[in-house]
């Protein structure tokens, strides 16, 4: 029996770790990955490590580092998709390569959006960071640079943010929403990572959209925003969210609704079709909603689900937390999972709030399962939420002890 050929279109966090599981399972398959990039598959959470030059494109490499020691997986760089025949099982490149697939996973991630009303994005010095190119381009810029601001106040353009700092950069960073963190996080919860921001020397202006890149003869020489004020800079970052990869899908007959649709075991409409990562729909294992989300923790774990379907090993994928964030900005660490937003809810709601932390819990609306919690300063139990929120597990008689903050391990073995 011929082996069989697996074809991975994308070569980042759900194509790589998809690989690796397959590898696990059958030791004999041709296993490909089509990747649009020129550089190999590397950690995309540590490109700020390139722009502060702390760290090389090999010290962030995926292949043999971590869990990413499988053999004989092969990756193609400058291949992207232009096209999928389902019919005819091939994946058309460009240039003209037609290959065959017997098990085919879209793995294709997103890209950054960038808002249409801002006028001159392409001007020398804009930036919406998310390749190892993107970062290598903005190191040396930030060479020459004095200024710089951040359109858009989440995690990325944070990590960049810092990145920039570090290189002597003065970073001014503008947010619509009237806190930071707005998509993972209250504004209660996001004041002392604010605070922190500023102390470190962030400067930070809320309310406010870059509207337009204004240029001088070197690229980028300030910004106008919505109210009228103009701030001079040398490099604007763009971080607005991202939109799934899914237009070489066109005609393949692959249901695409904004992402690439995926069951509970990660196959899509056409037999032998998988997804995985920041271009698939899946659902929330809380709400039941579908959704996508653009977390690379997300990525691997569908990524890793999604190989032992097409090795022959049907697993059901979990679900993705719609909300699931766990790092450290300015020294203050947070963890935000599940339902965070709760203005306006039924939800159960409880917040204990000192000088220096934050612990905000969400229980469904009967009182009885824990459905969300954000924590600021003190990530303690964060681990033991985790597993409750996921599990939808009723809490009973441990309510008191998470609201109390008094959770630990033992009340799992007595349970």
């Amino acid at each position: 029996m011929s082996p069989t050929r697996y074809v991975i279109v994308g070569g980042s966090a759900a194509g790589m770790a998809a690989a690796q599981s397959i590898r696990e399972l059958d030791a004999h398959g041709d296993i490909l990955i089509l990747s649009a990039e020129a550089d190999a598959p590397y950690y995309r959470p540590l490109i700020p490590y390139i722009v502060t030059q702390k760290k090389t494109a090999e010290e962030i490499a995926l292949m043999g580092q971590g869990p990413y020691t499988a053999r004989d997986i092969h990756v193609r760089l400058n291949s992207p998709a232009i096209s999928v025949d389902t019919g005819a099982r091939v994946v058309n490149v460009l240039g003209g390569d037609a290959v065959p697939y017997d098990k085919l996973l879209i793995a294709t991630g997103a890209r950054p959006y960038i808002p249409p009303e801002i006028k001159g994005v392409d001007t020398p010095g804009v930036y919406a960071p998310r390749t190892l190119a993107d970062a290598r381009s903005l190191a040396a810029r930030a060479g020459m640079a004095r200024h710089a601001v951040m359109a858009g106040g989440g995690l990325l353009n944070l990590k960049t943010s810092f990145a920039l700092l570090e290189r002597g950069v003065a970073v001014t960073l503008v947010v619509a929403s009237p806190e930071v963190l707005s998509q993972v996080m209250e504004p209660d919860g996001a004041a002392l990572i604010r605070a922190a921001l500023e102390k470190v020397g962030l400067r930070i202006l809320t309310g406010r959209n870059v509207v337009e890149v204004l240029a001088g003869p070197n690229g980028v020489s300030g910004v106008r925003l919505d109210t009228g004020e103009e701030l001079p800079c040398e490099i604007l970052c763009i971080g607005k969210g991202v939109r799934p990869n899914v237009e070489f899908l066109e005609g393949s007959g692959i249901v695409v609704e904004r992402g690439v649709v995926a069951d509970e075991y990660t196959a899509c409409s056409v037999p032998d079709v998988y997804t995985a990562g920041d271009v698939a729909i899946t659902f929330d294992p809380i709400t039941g909603k579908r959704i996508m989300t653009a977390l690379w923790t997300n990525a691997v774990e569908m990524g890793r689900c999604a190989g032992r379907n097409m090795a022959g090993h049907p697993t059901v994928y979990s679900g993705t937390f719609g909300v699931l964030n766990a790092t450290q900005v300015a020294d203050v660490p947070f963890v935000s999972m599940g339902i965070v937003h709760t203005s306006g809810t039924p939800y159960e709601v409880h917040v204990h709030a000192t000088a220096n932390t934050y612990r905000k819990v969400v229980f469904s609306e009967d009182g009885k399962r824990l459905i969300g919690a954000t924590l600021v300063g003190d990530i303690s139990c964060a681990g033991f939420y985790r597993h409750l929120i996921r599990e939808r597990t009723p809490v009973n008689g441990l309510k008191a002890e998470i609201i109390g903050q008094r959770l630990h391990y033992g009340h799992f073995i007595r349970w």
